[in-house]
């Protein structure tokens, strides 16, 4: 994309919220509704976005402004297991007590799955609640049955054309643009104790309000030169946990999209988690707590930081 570097987001002062361009450390105020307008249209939104951002005039100050979550999506699709070593940390890390595979076993047994998954090539893919989503810079609640809330950083692609049943070689046709999320998890609440052949609980583990910090901005896909090649990194009160790059996702964003559109409609601001990367509370053995801060970078993509706060001190 030939055009100064630009970004777009959701932001307010005293009044409601707008959509605006943001161009370094300026914004310009947007018409026509919402973000997700913005992306209803895309096609004929981001050439005019271009221009604006070479534009002299109606820029007000980023600093002072509140930073919302960019979006507000109709759906939320989120995918699980798709960092190689962050599913063989936590294969090791969820172990039963009474499991006789030494670490070393368990390690091997988790690659040779993580081989095979490639090989059928099948993404785990399940949904998220947009009630979740919370701005970039705002407090997390750590709900009080949460025993074991952890983080998760995520690569998040950006919906801007309806997608249903494109290849792989079109999928990226339909993003619009990336953004960070992070895709907060109960760990205790992920597997039924009472009913372990149902599967997975997403509901109770994932969707607590505010569990998915997203932002600050949504970056365009032309000032993305590889989604398959980004930096994540994550720092929790100042220490580096996660620190990896997308190169290790085992099904990269053009097969997410392609994979989920073959079953469900994508449509305009939707997201797609695309995974997290090794380096999660549970293979630290250290979780969230209250007063806890989380500082969440991609490259190009900016930075996210949110405060952990207990329910009922918030």
């Amino acid at each position: 994309m030939s055009a100064s570097l630009f970004a777009i987001g959701t932001f307010s002062a005293s009044g409601a919220p707008f959509p605006g361009l943001v161009v370094g450390d300026r914004v310009l105020e947007l018409p026509g509704g919402t973000v997700r307008t913005l992306l209803d249209d895309w096609e004929r939104t981001l050439p005019r976005l271009v221009e604006l951002a070479g534009s002299a005039t109606g820029w007000q100050p980023l600093e002072g402004l509140n930073v919302h979550a960019p979006v507000e999506p109709r759906q939320v699709f989120q995918s699980g297991a798709n960092y190689r070593r962050h599913v063989i940390d936590l294969v090791v890390a969820h172990r039963e007590p009474d499991d006789p595979r030494s670490e070393e076993q368990a390690r091997a047994d988790a690659a040779e799955m993580m081989d095979r998954r490639a090989a059928e090539d099948l993404p785990y893919v399940f949904t998220g609640l947009p009630s979740a989503i919370t701005g970039p810079y705002d407090d997390v609640v750590l709900p009080s049955w949460a025993a074991k809330p952890d983080w998760e950083l995520e690569l998040a692609a950006v919906i801007g054309r309806e997608a249903y049943q494109v290849s792989r070689e079109d999928a990226l046709d339909h993003v619009a643009g990336y953004t960070i999320a992070n895709d907060l998890t109960a760990r205790e609440a992920v597997f039924r104790r009472d009913m372990p052949e149902i599967g997975s609980d997403w509901l109770r583990s994932k969707n607590a309000p505010g569990f998915t910090p997203v932002g600050p901005y949504i970056v365009p896909a032309g000032f993305v030169d590889d989604p398959s090649d980004l930096r994540l990194t994550l720092s929790l009160n100042g220490e580096v946990k996660q620190d990896e790059s997308s190169k290790d996702m085992i099904f990269d964003v053009a097969r997410l999209v392609s994979y989920i559109s073959g079953f469900a409609r994508l449509l305009p601001g939707d997201l797609v988690l695309t995974g997290s990367p090794a380096g999660n509370g549970m293979h630290w053995g250290r979780l969230l707590r209250d007063g806890d801060v989380m500082e969440s970078t991609i490259t190009g993509l900016g930075t996210q930081r949110t405060r952990c706060v207990a329910e009922g001190a918030a």
